[in-house]
């Protein structure tokens, strides 16, 4: 028999875990709604015109482009061969894009929310705050927690004007998401200006600030030995180097770190700038109850510098020991501008959904598991066709109830049936049998208690079962 595989970075999804995935969206989106969030659908394809230079060079190379289909296809790869023949030299590489259309899959959800708008702002009342729940691709090397397709979670706010509240209902959002959930959470948080002043203060040159700030993010993750190769690889000088690695041995509180900061940020206003931002998201939420998170200010904290303008966030479970992040977000406000749209200013946050089921299944936080998951709570047993039919005025009197029921759909052996219904947890088995049928009974075993009941009505029943 044929071996059959998936495509590398891909799942499929078992029904305990697309039980226990339709919980998390479903809680997810209880949570957006509550804020006060709008839903929204983009389409999955979106022209390489919209998603070129939104992200950075490097992430362009992980865009899924789609190939042309059909006869402009056939017509590319006649071309092709007709060129081959011509020439017995190697053909260009970039001929291969005449086989790409101007077509992709969507990298992330934000993209696609903003040409959403532009096209729609006509229609759109501003403040705008929409959430969307759909799947991303990235043609990117899979890893644990890394996948090729997987599920993004977003929530935006876009306005005319700027406010740093929006960033405190963001925090939360997260804060009520998580609670619900019962998964304690920490949200890093940073600035873009401070990392511009921290690029200032060390003394790093223009050209290689971005790759100063790119390797500052792996502090956590990599270590400080292999940050300090990677600096000097790169051009950094060790001086620039021991200087970073001083502003990291400030301990104590916010309040503290802060004093330390204004007076090394003296000279630099963009660190000013965003120090001053990130005071007032310590001093607002201080003000403001969080209940299963906690908000911690991390320098090395770097994400989005193509387009993020302003704070920057990153939420990793509290008992997390790998570093990996379950979301994250930022402000954008110049990414409008790239659209063509001014003075509109936007602020989000992603969740990756697949790595909260992640979270979640290492610290058994789903009520379902393999030992309790059911697709029903009752099945009837089937004695047959005049048995059947009067089984089934049982059978939708419960669904009516919002009790899940079914049959078993074929007449066999009963040890078979009732080894069904073990063997997929269904805790009650009804049986209807002639007997039952002219004594007006139900029957009902509770196979988990071993226990056998009769009930002369259906109500009797239902309140058994519930």
């Amino acid at each position: 028999m044929m071996k059959y595989f998936i495509p590398k970075g891909t799942r499929d999804f078992s029904p305990i875990e697309t039980y226990n995935r339709n919980f998390l969206i479903k809680t997810i989106k209880k949570c957006f709604k509550i804020f006060g969030f709008y839903p929204l659908e983009t389409t999955s394809i979106e022209n390489i015109s919209t998603l070129n230079k939104k992200y950075g060079e490097e992430i362009e190379y992980l865009i899924f482009r789609i190939l042309n289909s059909g006869n402009s296809l056939n017509k590319e790869i006649l071309n092709f061969l007709k060129e081959i023949n011509k020439s017995k030299n190697i053909i260009d590489n970039n001929i291969i894009y005449n086989f790409l259309s101007k077509k992709a899959l969507r990298y992330d959800l934000t993209v696609p929310f903003i040409r959403y708008i532009i096209m729609n702002k006509d229609k759109i009342f501003f403040p705008f705050k929409r959430y969307q729940i759909q799947p991303v691709w990235r043609s990117e090397n899979p890893q644990k927690g890394r996948f090729r397709e997987f599920y993004q979670s977003d929530a935006d706010i876009v306005s005319t004007s700027y406010s740093l509240w929006d960033e405190i209902e963001l925090i939360k959002l997260c804060d009520f998401i998580f609670t619900e959930l019962n998964l304690s959470i920490t949200i890093f948080i940073n600035h873009i200006y401070i990392l511009k002043g921290l690029v200032e203060i060390v003394g790093i040159k223009n050209n290689l600030w971005k790759n100063f700030i790119t390797i500052l993010d792996k502090w956590k993750k990599i270590g400080e030995d292999e940050v300090k190769k990677e600096m000097l690889n790169k051009g950094i000088t060790l001086k620039s180097f021991n200087s970073i690695r001083s502003l990291f041995s400030i301990e104590g509180d916010f309040k503290n770190k802060k004093k330390f900061f204004e007076k090394k940020f003296k000279f630099s206003d963009k660190g000013k700038i965003g120090l001053n931002e990130i005071n007032f998201i310590y001093k607002s939420i201080k003000n403001i109850s969080l209940y299963k998170t906690k908000l911690k200010w991390d320098i090395s904290l770097a994400r989005g510098i193509n387009y993020y303008t302003g704070i920057i966030w990153e939420i990793i479970p509290k008992k997390c020991d790998d570093y990996n992040s379950i979301g994250g977000g930022g402000r954008y406000d110049k990414l409008m501008g790239l659209f063509g749209m001014k003075n509109i200013y936007g602020t989000g946050i992603s969740f990756g959904l697949d790595r909260i089921y992640l979270a979640m299944e290492k610290e058994k936080l789903f009520k379902i598991n393999k030992h309790n998951f059911s697709p029903s709570k009752i099945i009837f047993i089937n004695f047959g066709y005049k048995e059947v039919l009067y089984s089934y005025k049982l059978l939708d009197t419960l669904r009516k109830k919002g009790i899940s029921a079914q049959l078993y759909p074929s007449y066999s052996d009963i040890n078979k049936q009732f080894k069904y219904a073990y063997d997929n947890n269904i805790p009650f088995v009804i049986i209807i049998g002639e007997k039952e049928i002219k004594s007006n009974k139900i029957k009902v075993k509770d196979i988990k208690n071993k226990i056998e009941r009769e009930y002369n009505n259906v109500n009797d029943l239902i309140n058994y079962i519930k």
